[in-house]
């Protein structure tokens, strides 16, 4: 299998250029971020031609960090804001190569938050079509982000359905999935195809996946012969330094 590393957690004490470098020299084979905008593009770009890696994918701003704000996709009276955070998104996708955007609801709740959450999406969607970029919604769960606006994947199925565009797809992330749903491999087998990107941490202390109430042993192996091929996104907070937690990957 293949893995990506999640440089929004994983060797989050390095510039982001370096953290690239770092992902490559431990060994994996792909690499994600959640907002790489203090850098240049070409900042970024040069890295990953350096190393050879793709950057899978990067998230929509959150807004306002210091009133609490975590998206604003879903935020009636916010599409201004929400849809210059896509443009942004989807302008910076392009510069890299890379294929994902993650566009982040925020909190919100109610029809109004679903319909302007679901036109803020259609808009997202035919921008990116055009420069070849999949959209990404992503449910979180409700202890680590109360009041945010996805939560379940049945939610983010319905969404997706709603939007109707060919370029939108599932961000299943397996810790946010456990702790909402629990029953991960029947989901997984179940959503296949609608799922663009798998992340993954320990559940419930959201570490390396190797403890924790996840056999992630036998997830890893239900998802390689359910044929998914695409490099897994390890999404998990370090206890320590990023490399001393890395003894999952080389087993």
């Amino acid at each position: 299998m293949q893995f990506s590393a999640n440089l929004g957690f994983l060797w989050a004490d390095l510039p982001l250029p370096d953290a690239i470098r770092a992902a490559h020299a431990a060994g994996f084979q792909a690499v994600e971020c959640h907002w790489p905008y203090a850098f240049q593009p070409r900042q970024i770009k040069t890295a990953l031609t350096e190393t050879g890696l793709t950057m899978l994918g990067l998230n929509t701003v959150r807004g306002d960090v210091s009133r609490g704000e975590n998206g604003l996709c879903a935020l009636p009276g916010r599409e201004g804001d929400a849809r210059a955070a896509i443009d942004q998104a989807i302008a910076y996708a392009a510069a890299i190569a890379a294929p994902n955007v993650h566009v982040m609801a925020g909190f919100a709740t109610g029809p109004h938050a679903r319909d302007t959450f679901i036109a803020n999406l259609r808009y997202a969607c035919d921008a990116a079509a055009a420069r070849g970029i999949t959209i990404l919604i992503e449910p979180l769960n409700a202890y680590d982000a109360p009041g945010y606006f996805l939560q379940t994947t049945d939610q983010a199925i319905k969404v997706i359905t709603d939007v109707s565009a060919p370029n939108i797809k599932l961000m299943f992330d397996c810790y946010h999935v456990q702790l909402m749903e629990g029953d991960l491999t029947h989901k997984l087998q179940k959503l296949l195809g609608h799922i663009g990107h798998i992340q993954f941490a320990s559940v419930p202390d959201r570490g390396p996946p190797d403890h924790g109430e996840v056999n992630y042993a036998h997830v890893f192996s239900v998802i390689k012969a359910l044929g998914y091929t695409a490099p897994l996104g390890a999404e998990y907070k370090p206890q320590g330094p990023t490399d001393q937690t890395l003894g999952w990957l080389r087993a």
